[in-house]
C-alpha cells in the first residue's frame, strides 16, 4: 500500500516506455516488503530531470540512454568507479544531494566471469555508448587487451583513446581474432530481431559472445554464435546483477535476485505484456 512514506525510484531516459526495470524493481520491493515504488520517466533534458529529482525527493534513479555521460555535470558527487569510467547509470538522492554510481561495469564483469576469467583475454566491444565505456573500463581493469568496433569512427576513436584500446570501424571488420566479443548496441533488439552487427561467417567456435540486449533473450547474434559453436551470454545476467547493485544501494537490503530474474522471464515469455525494447 503506497502512502506518504513511500520511497519513489525511477528509470530516467529517452525513450523509456520499453523498459522492464519497473516490473523488476516493483517485484523486488514487494518480495521483501519494502515501501517503495519504481516508475519510468521519459526525460529529454537531463539537467531538468536532476532538478526534479531533487525537488520531488525521488530517492534513486536508474539512468539510461542517452544520459549516462551527460548527467555527470549535474550531480553533486560521483563514486570513484563512475568517475574513472566517465559514465553514470545509478543515482542516489540523500537530502537533496545527488551521487552517481556505475553498476553496468559490475553487472557485465559478474556475467562474464561466471563463464571465464578475463585476465590475458583479447576482448572486442561493439559500440561506443555508456555501456561500452563501462564494460571497456571493466575488462581492461581485469587485464584484458581491448579493441573497440564502432559504426561511427569519430566516437569510436575517442572512446578507444580514453580506454587505451585499439579501434576498428565496423565497416572495415574482416574477422574476429579475439577470445571474447561483447555487443553493446541496440542492434537486434525487439522488434528488429533479425538484425545482427556481425556477419555470421565471422563467428568461430573458440569465441565467447555476449549480447547485452535482453529482449529478445536470444538475439540474432547469439543464434548465429550458437550455430558456430560459440559459448554465449545473453543480456539477462548483466541486467539483473547491475540492478541488484542499485537495489542494495538504495534500500540497504539484500537484493532478491531470483525474484528479480523471474519477473523478467515472466515478461519475456509473454511479450504481449510489455512494450518491447532494451533497458
Amino acid at each position: 500500500m503506497m502512502n506518504a512514506a513511500t520511497q519513489v525510484f525511477a528509470v530516467i531516459g529517452n525513450p523509456v516506455g520499453h523498459s522492464l526495470s519497473p516490473v523488476m524493481f516493483n517485484r523486488a520491493f514487494s518480495e521483501i516488503g519494502y515501501n517503495g515504488v519504481y516508475v519510468a520517466f521519459q526525460v529529454a533534458d537531463i539537467q531538468q530531470g536532476m532538478a526534479a529529482m531533487r525537488s520531488l525527493g525521488i530517492r534513486g534513479a536508474s539512468i539510461t540512454i542517452p544520459h549516462k555521460v551527460s548527467i555527470q555535470k549535474f550531480l553533486d558527487e560521483q563514486d570513484i568507479l563512475a568517475e574513472n569510467i566517465g559514465a553514470v547509470n545509478t543515482v542516489i538522492n540523500t537530502d537533496g544531494k545527488l551521487k552517481g554510481y556505475n553498476s553496468d561495469c559490475l553487472g557485465a564483469l559478474t556475467a562474464i566471469e561466471k563463464v571465464t576469467p578475463l585476465k590475458g583475454k583479447r576482448v572486442a566491444i561493439i559500440g561506443s555508448g555508456g555501456a561500452a565505456r563501462a564494460i571497456g573500463f571493466g575488462v581492461t581493469s581485469r587485464g584484458s587487451e581491448l579493441t573497440l568496433i564502432n559504426r561511427t569512427a569519430s566516437t569510436g576513436e575517442k572512446l578507444a583513446a580514453a580506454l587505451d584500446a585499439d579501434f576498428i570501424p565496423l565497416s572495415e571488420m574482416q574477422s574476429l581474432p579475439y577470445d571474447i566479443l561483447i555487443q553493446t548496441t541496440s542492434v537486434g533488439m525487439t522488434p528488429h530481431i533479425h538484425r545482427s552487427p556481425v556477419p555470421a561467417g565471422f563467428l568461430t567456435a573458440d569465441l565467447l559472445v555476449m549480447d547485452i540486449v535482453y529482449a529478445p533473450l536470444k538475439t540474432q547474434l547469439l543464434k548465429d554464435a550458437e550455430k558456430a559453436g560459440c559459448r554465449t551470454i545473453n543480456g539477462l545476467s548483466m541486467f539483473v546483477h547491475q540492478a541488484a547493485f542499485q537495489f542494495e544501494l538504495w534500500t540497504q537490503n539484500p537484493a532478491p535476485l531470483e525474484a528479480m530474474k523471474q519477473s523478467l522471464l515472466d515478461c519475456l515469455d509473454n511479450p504481449v505484456s510489455f512494450t518491447h525494447g532494451d533497458s
